[in-house]
């Protein structure tokens, strides 16, 4: 159901029946390495390439899932993902691999999200009972592309942020003859595209703040709710600096939401910047993914969090916008989860 000009209402609230999450070297140092299914030490996971290594991610994140839900690929009616290299190739690799029909998406570090709206709203109407969903990023070849190689060495800013290397991946479908407690999907709001005008490739953080304070803000209204009304509100991958800028926001707009409840998948997933050398935090489409398919649906295994909302944030700019002197486009999509019957 439609509510408000932006967000949708599931009746039926489908379930996140399973999920499988991988990582990297750098994730596995991380305060999150309990919650992945699967850590790899070396970034090249027996690959030839980066590229090939960014697939396999992905592909061993769909493996856990399915074998977590019990459940074989042809069962699965839809794969929906993404991620950052042109083209989305390693996504598109991994559907050849898996062969479930396939729809590619690009919403940058938000396609976690997105995923997870279009994979709920089609299991609601019954559009199909399972469905794949997921992003994912490779710290070594997504960085290469969009900033220079990790091996050449060139110093950072302190507002830039490190890509996650990593897969996470959802399976969902129906909850209604789901009798004991489990994730539902309850609501989701699509983002607009805001564009600040910001230019700098190493501030991505303040580039997406805003559009992660627009969606939080229409999600509300749409469902006339008030701004602590969930346990936690987590942004995608803002880091410290985009983090702090968007609270700010919130609170000029008076949007009061307690700072307790307010978090980012960028500053959760690894362990204090001066240790790991991450500066401003995770980012890359597979921070949101991650996070929320391990560690945060495990928080609400645990008790800590009954309902959560997961904002994931993309910045859309493209290496071609960039060398064009283009400004960084960005937009940010919601997912509202709750644990219950």
């Amino acid at each position: 159901m439609l509510a408000g000009k932006q967000s949708w209402i599931f009746k039926h609230a489908p379930a996140i029946l399973a999920t499988g999450v991988t990582g990297g070297k750098l994730e596995g140092q991380g305060r999150l390495a309990n919650d992945f299914d699967l850590l790899y030490d070396d970034n090249y996971l027996n690959e030839t390439t980066l590229e090939k290594a960014h697939r396999k991610l992905l592909e061993d994140a769909i493996a856990i899932a399915l074998q977590k839900g019990n459940m074989s690929k042809e069962e699965v009616e839809f794969f929906f993902a993404g991620d950052l290299i042109n083209q989305i190739t390693p996504t598109s690799f991994a559907a050849r691999t898996n062969g479930i029909p396939y729809v590619g998406l690009f919403g940058a570090c938000a396609t976690s999200m997105e995923g997870l709206a279009l994979s709920s709203f089609i299991v609601n109407y019954g559009g199909a009972n399972h469905i794949i969903t997921g992003a994912s990023s490779h710290k070594a070849a997504v960085e290469k592309q969009f900033r220079y190689p990790n091996d050449y060495g060139g110093q950072k800013p302190p507002s830039a942020q490190s890509t996650v290397t990593g897969a996470g991946v959802a399976l969902v479908g129906s909850s209604m003859h789901i009798k004991q407690p489990t994730h539902k999907v309850i609501a989701a709001t699509l983002g607009k595209v805001v564009d600040m005008g910001l230019t700098d490739p190493f501030n991505m953080g303040g580039a997406m703040a805003p559009s992660a304070v627009d969606t939080i803000m229409a999600h509300h209204k749409d469902l006339g709710l008030g701004p602590n009304y969930y346990d936690a509100v987590i942004t995608g991958d803002l880091g410290c600096i985009g983090h702090n800028v968007a609270f700010d926001l919130m609170q000029e707009k008076g949007f009061a939401i307690d700072r307790d409840r307010f978090l980012d998948c960028g500053m959760l997933i690894y362990s204090d910047d001066q240790k790991q050398e991450v500066f401003a935090g995770g980012s890359g489409a597979a921070c949101s993914a991650t996070v929320l398919y391990g560690h945060l649906l495990n928080e609400m295994k645990k008790g800590t969090y009954k309902r959560i909302l997961l904002v994931s944030t993309g910045a859309l700019l493209s290496p071609l916008s960039f060398q064009q002197g283009e400004t960084i486009p960005c937009i940010a999509h919601a997912a509202a989860i709750e644990w219950q019957a």
